[in-house]
């Protein structure tokens, strides 16, 4: 058995996936009091959001670099260090700037130890031999539930932000105390260049990724105001579809190694895509609440193994160091979740909310149509 194939190596990486979406949920309950202690607009507070986006963005530009040449493990601990440091510091944050300031740290951050870790993922289930990334982006998931869970409990005893992200930045240095001795020591470091434009089959990865998380991104954005536009349910109940859909995505990943490993990626590609699309027509031409929440379903279900999939070609494909191929993959599916929502605004205001999800359902049949291509060995 090879150090990558040990099971505290398994733990560590699940380990970081957890940091990585716990962090990351812990932020959203404190929004609304980082907009009360600021006193801005919606406008402003906009603005300053996409600091974090600007952060993540860049890191995981940096971080395909860095990982080409040093490995994934020193950069996973640096990212989840980073975010637990980071974290109270978006509760100090008394002014706009400072905020932006600790929303960039806390992004890059983020954008660092999320590529490292799929990279650092991809070289333990190719030691495996066998389906592991499913099960590893299942942790995220479910390190977003426990995330907001937490947060949300800690600000209903009346502890204070501050206090409160204290307490989740001590569980996320435990956790990442944990899993430090236990990561590889020099996952995918290697010699080469360290920067390639993404090309080849990379760029069509790429762009599947992108897809794949844009329509996580309607979902979380624009899924509630589609049935409540068309009146299939009232305003204090929107968010009901996303729960589903939510839900439906880290039970399917759960279970996702086990359906790849009895009928492949290809199968994976093509059965979960069309179920996604199945998934939107049934949002879509729903008559009932119930049906429409049965849409969110299939969807969360249909897109949940789609993104492991596309890693595992990243780590298949020769056109590129795989730790770079990994860091355009992940670029663009966070390109996809922080434009695109954006994007399908603009349509709908052009054409309507549901002709804007149509094209999302038209843009998965491409996942559809191209999953000979990108799981060809």
């Amino acid at each position: 058995m090879t150090s990558a194939d040990r099971p505290a190596t398994r733990l560590a990486t699940r380990l970081s996936f957890l940091v990585a979406g716990f962090g990351l949920a812990c932020w959203a309950p404190l929004v609304p009091f980082a907009k009360e202690r600021l006193g801005v607009d919606d406008a402003v507070l906009g603005l300053l959001l996409l600091s974090l986006g600007i952060g993540s963005v860049v890191a995981m530009l940096a971080t395909g670099v860095l990982t080409a040449r040093y490995g994934s493990k020193p950069i996973i601990i640096a990212g989840g260090v980073g975010l637990a440091l980071a974290l109270p510091l978006l509760a100090l944050a008394g002014t706009p700037v400072t905020l932006a300031m600790a929303l960039l740290a806390f992004g890059a951050a983020l954008g660092s130890i999320d590529v490292a870790m799929n990279i650092h993922a991809v070289e333990v289930e190719r030691a495996a031999r066998e389906p592991l990334m499913s099960g590893f982006h299942a942790l995220f998931s479910i390190g977003g539930f426990a995330g907001s869970a937490v947060m949300t409990a800690l600000l209903s005893f009346r502890l204070g932000p501050l206090a409160c992200t204290l307490i989740c930045s001590a569980l996320m240095l435990m956790a990442m105390a944990l899993a430090s001795p236990r990561l590889l020591r020099r996952a995918q470091a290697q010699e080469g260049p360290l920067f390639v434009l993404p090309h080849g089959i990379v760029l069509l990865l790429a762009l599947l990724a992108a897809i794949t998380f844009l329509i996580e991104g309607a979902m979380l954005d624009w899924g509630a105001l589609l049935v409540i536009g068309e009146r299939l349910v009232s305003e204090a109940q929107g968010g009901i579809g996303y729960i589903v859909f939510s839900i439906a995505m880290t039970a399917g990943r759960l279970g996702g190694d086990a359906v790849v490993a009895r009928i492949g990626d290809r199968a994976t590609l093509v059965g979960g895509s069309l179920l996604a699309v199945a998934g939107l027509a049934v949002l879509l031409l729903a008559p009932t609440a119930d049906v429409a929440i049965a849409g969110f379903l299939l969807i969360g279900l249909g897109a949940s193994n789609l993104v492991p999939v596309l890693f595992r070609g990243a780590a298949r494909q020769t056109a590129m160091p795989t730790g770079l191929a990994v860091a355009s993959i992940t670029t663009a599916g966070y390109a996809g979740v922080l434009v695109g929502p954006a994007g399908i605004g603009f349509v709908a205001h052009a054409v309507g909310l549901p002709t804007a999800f149509w094209m999302l359902a038209m843009l998965m049949c491409l996942v559809t149509l191209s999953a000979g291509a990108v799981t060809r060995k």
